[in-house]
């Protein structure tokens, strides 16, 4: 989770966006394979990549430049053969693989024109989409939602498993913020509504992009003033405070599984494992 914190290794500067230069700039591209599902076809736990001249495709949508060559995405209408999704990567593609993700599922829902309905066509080489009547331009929409490790008065973590998780499964509590409020009061609602739980205070602590589909994380820290816990039934099926002993005990034995490596969530549990 440290990758987020630092710069991206991702260059979007927009000039290789202009169409008309494309194919002389980036002849030695690497292009992925997404199905609008954000599944990406892989290759022995990577994914697969198309290099080299001819590889891209004027349909292709541009990502960027690592790793010392220009990246795109190819949407797919099913991802075909080895699959991973973008959690499931190595550190070193995060970067790649959320734009890349975010994008292809953004424009596979095709948004018609927010200012009179009509059809709009990718532009700037997927950076953007042209409405086809009105020139009105469209930008990829980003959903921020809150995410927070909730402590007892005792120090003991809230961990909870959604209704539609396996038995074993927990995580931290998380929410979409809602129209006209902060990421703060989110937080203070979220956790009210899930467990009925009332926060003393909160921290934020940082951020990720989390194109499942197209959301931005907010990370935070919060202590509540009891241990009461009231689960909803609705999103919440069972959730309790662990100490730091009992999560130990609990991931060696296998009776809960946290969230994997690539999450936030797993690093605000990481975080609070580390101060015991």
């Amino acid at each position: 989770m440290t990758a987020w914190l630092d710069p991206s290794s991702l260059d979007r500067r927009p000039d290789g966006r202009d169409e008309s230069h494309l194919d002389e700039q980036w002849l030695g591209a690497a292009v992925l394979h997404i199905d609008p599902e954000g599944r990406v076809e892989a290759s022995e736990g990577r994914p697969r990549l198309d290099f080299g001249a001819g590889a891209r495709r004027r349909d292709d949508l541009f990502l960027g430049r690592a790793s010392g060559r220009a990246w795109f995405a190819r949407m797919v209408p099913e991802a075909r053969g080895e699959t991973m999704t973008w959690r499931d990567s190595a550190e070193e593609d995060y970067d790649v693989l959320a734009a890349a993700v975010s994008l292809i599922r953004w424009h596979a829902l095709a948004p018609r024109c927010e200012a009179c309905g009509e059809l709009t066509e990718v532009s700037a080489g997927g950076a953007q989409r042209r409405c086809l009547a009105c020139h009105e331009l469209l930008f990829p929409r980003t959903d921020p939602c809150v995410i927070v490790a909730v402590t007892d008065p005792e120090d003991r973590l809230l961990l909870a498993r959604q209704t539609s998780w396996p038995v074993g499964r927990r995580s931290v509590i998380a929410g979409f913020m809602e129209a006209g409020e902060s990421a703060e009061q989110a937080v203070h609602r979220e956790v009210h509504e899930e467990v009925g739980a009332r926060l003393t205070g909160l921290s934020y602590v940082s951020s990720q992009p989390w194109p499942m589909p197209r959301s931005l994380m907010l990370g935070f820290e919060a202590r509540a003033s009891d241990s009461h816990i009231r689960v909803d039934g609705d999103e919440i099926a069972e959730g309790e405070y662990y100490t730091r002993s009992e999560v130990v005990a609990a991931v060696g034995e296998n009776r809960i599984v946290l969230p994997g490596r690539a999450s936030i969530a797993r690093e605000l549990v990481e975080r609070w494992l580390s101060r015991g």
